[in-house]
């Protein structure tokens, strides 16, 4: 499962188009919950606005185990490689 999700992840770069903001938080955060797990601090304070929404789209993944999330992240690169194109 790895080596596929560093192939997305490498692919996730080569869209022709850049994905819309809440494709982006979703790969987001399936990225970060397959390589870390869940949220591990707190949410940050109410001035950091990308903060916050990296944290947020973070935060739904929890848990969500690793390898759901880099099977998840796969399938997510694979619709977007549809839509965009490589």
């Amino acid at each position: 499962m790895m080596e596929s999700f560093n192939k997305a992840v490498e692919e996730s770069t080569k869209l022709k188009q850049k994905p819309a903001k809440d494709e982006l938080s979703e790969l987001y955060g399936l990225y970060k919950q397959a390589l870390v797990g869940d949220v591990n601090f707190e949410r940050p304070g109410i001035l950091d606005f990308v903060g916050k929404l990296k944290w947020d789209a973070w935060n739904v993944k929890k848990g969500m185990s690793k390898e759901e999330a880099m099977a998840a992240y796969v399938d997510t690169i694979e619709k977007l490689k549809e839509k965009y194109g490589i």
